[in-house]
């Protein structure tokens, strides 16, 4: 986003506008913290401003300031699409492309004659956006949303409501301000986030120290489905539809499982597959170590993508053909695999 694109959004944001906030589908904290953020500073700016979710978002994540707010376009579509075609500006956060809200929301967006403004960190954004904030680099889009607020000179306007999104969306999205893309800058952040009034303590126990006990369990029967290759520095597990029968699966119930297989010894490349019979798909999670970009790999393999070191995908073959496809193509990175390692 250049100085004369900052100008006319600022012109833009001079008088009161009907805004519209959009994160991806099944929503992050980086998504849901980055459009809550947005919708408590636009609205403290007195435009008239709603975050639309493509469908729900994990319940580890509904304690944050606004989200009794949130209207979900799979459930109220009808008001949804209103309220889209009425908006003056459309922000689309943490997505880079509109499949990424799925296909009936996509559709819906596709016929939206207004301004897309798109803030985002994923590689290869779309050309979809009138006005583009994107930064490969940076750890979250939260970290973006901020920026935005001081490029747009209102730093001063950071409350306690919308410090405490943008933390949790740096938060979740840096994995705990562990993964490479953390920076001084990012927690020079972080401590003004708390500065005004971001409550970090608090924050952390709301998203990772409220599990329930069937999440433990399946998190158990993850571990025991768990595989190692050490020929190829990998581990991957799995999770079936009945599995999450069992343990009473809820939304969000699998983050950050995958992680569980990075942490092994020896391991740069991990996966997660996990049944998806109400998307007649299997969701794939990849994660690695290095310079090994799982990126490619799943835009390459598994109609895909997302960072360098971590990844999404899917496939529309069952389980078992999908693990075997996975692991058919897994020779052929041996080489890229070690060389992560190294570096």
């Amino acid at each position: 986003m250049n100085k004369k694109e900052i100008q006319e959004l600022q012109a833009l944001l001079v008088q009161p506008q009907k805004i519209v906030l959009i994160p991806h589908k099944n929503a992050d904290g980086d998504a849901i913290g980055s459009a809550l953020a947005l919708f408590h500073f636009f609205r403290e700016q007195q435009h008239q401003v709603q975050v639309i979710s493509p469908n729900n978002y994990p319940g580890f994540l509904k304690w944050m300031p606004g989200s009794k707010e949130v209207l979900f376009f799979d459930y109220q579509e009808s008001l949804c699409i209103r309220l889209i075609q009425e908006a003056n500006l459309i922000f689309l956060l943490d997505f880079n492309e509109l499949s990424r809200v799925g296909e009936d929301m996509k559709r819906a967006l596709k016929t939206y004659q207004g301004t897309f403004v798109m803030i985002d960190h994923h590689q290869q954004p779309s050309d979809v956006a009138r006005y583009l904030y994107s930064d490969t680099k940076a750890c979250a889009t939260a970290e973006l949303v901020y920026k935005f607020i001081d490029k747009m000179g209102a730093l001063d306007s950071i409350n306690a409501d919308i410090a405490t999104c943008l933390y949790t969306g740096i938060l979740t999205d840096s994995g705990s301000f562990r993964f490479p893309a953390t920076t001084p800058e990012t927690h020079r952040i972080v401590a003004n986030l708390m500065e005004k009034g971001a409550e970090h303590s608090s924050i952390y126990g709301k998203i990772f120290d409220n599990n329930t006990y069937d999440r433990m369990q399946l998190l158990g029967n993850a571990l025991k489905n768990m595989q190692f290759l050490p020929d190829y520095k990998t581990a991957y597990m799995y999770i079936k539809e009945a599995d999450k029968e069992k343990f009473n699966f809820q939304k969000g119930d699998t983050e950050g499982f995958v992680n569980y297989a990075l942490a092994l010894q020896g391991v740069v490349f991990a996966i997660i597959f996990i049944e998806d019979n109400e998307q007649s798909i299997i969701k794939i999670s990849f994660r690695s170590k290095g310079s090994f970009s799982v990126n490619q790999f799943a835009r390459k393999h598994f109609n895909g993508g997302g960072h360098d070191n971590a990844a999404g995908g899917r496939s529309s073959l069952t389980l078992q053909k999908t693990i075997k496809q996975f692991l058919t193509i897994l020779p052929t990175y041996k080489q890229d695999l070690y060389a992560s390692e190294e570096n």
